[in-house]
């Protein structure tokens, strides 16, 4: 468990450090050793610590060469971890907003699938989270992890195994663009009606209704996403 511990923390550190821009693309990593040294671990964690490293798409090792960064492109862009630190390296609309295109072909398309599957369990998880939501409305619960944990509950309800496998990568991208769509509206949390117009269509099993009120969310975080863009000098994108 200490040596998982220590790995993670060699990846929390090496990950960072290459995502922004520490190391150039191509740029070599020091040899084992002298990591080891760096981070005051052993070269078990240091060699464990690089195959996470390239699993995610950042490093890449040749004979001869040693490890070096990988460029951009090559990144797993949908591991949690590449994610948030390319997200906390510097804002990105144009991530961000690809980012909301990309919910816009899973979540309506989950709520749909929520609401035709009409597994009760599930659906009690998507009304106890809706019922956080009110909660933290009234300042009695976290905001920002109740709304999250709505849209995770939803994709769970789905039964798709593939939209659950985007849970994660959901739960760290909706970190950061929650708080900016509701700094741009002006509130301190999303809309709980929005939300309940989700949970009311899935409920009585109407998927179109779902869909679309699923798709109406999107549509506005995106507007507002590009709203602030324009606000803030960047190159808007236009809505498709």
């Amino acid at each position: 468990m200490a040596s998982q511990y220590l790995t993670g923390e060699v990846v929390e550190r090496i990950g960072g450090q290459i995502v922004r821009g520490d190391v150039a693309p191509g740029g070599s990593l020091p040899i084992e050793a002298e990591l080891a040294k760096q981070h005051d671990t052993s070269r078990t964690v240091i060699r464990e610590a690089v195959k996470m490293l390239t699993a995610k798409g950042l490093v890449g090792s040749r004979p001869r060469r040693g490890t070096y960064v990988e460029p951009e492109h090559k990144w797993n862009i949908l591991d949690p971890d590449v994610l948030r630190w390319t997200l906390q390296r510097r804002f990105s609309f144009e991530l961000m907003r690809d980012f909301l295109v990309v919910r816009e072909g899973i979540e309506p398309k989950a709520a749909a699938a929520a609401a035709t599957r009409q597994d009760r369990a599930a659906i009690a998880e998507i009304a106890a989270r809706l019922h956080d939501m009110r909660e933290a409305d009234e300042g009695r619960m976290d905001s920002l992890e109740s709304d999250i944990a709505f849209h995770i509950a939803i994709l769970h309800a789905s039964g798709n195994r593939f939209f659950i496998q985007f849970s994660h990568v959901i739960d760290t991208a909706l970190r950061f663009s929650i708080r900016l769509t509701n700094s741009v509206k002006g509130v301190r949390m999303a809309s709980v009606a929005d939300h309940e117009r989700i949970y009311l269509a899935i409920e009585r099993g109407d998927a179109d209704g779902a869909a679309q009120a699923a798709q109406e969310l999107l549509t506005e975080a995106i507007r507002l996403l590009d709203a602030r863009a324009l606000s803030d000098g960047e190159v808007a994108v236009p809505v498709a």
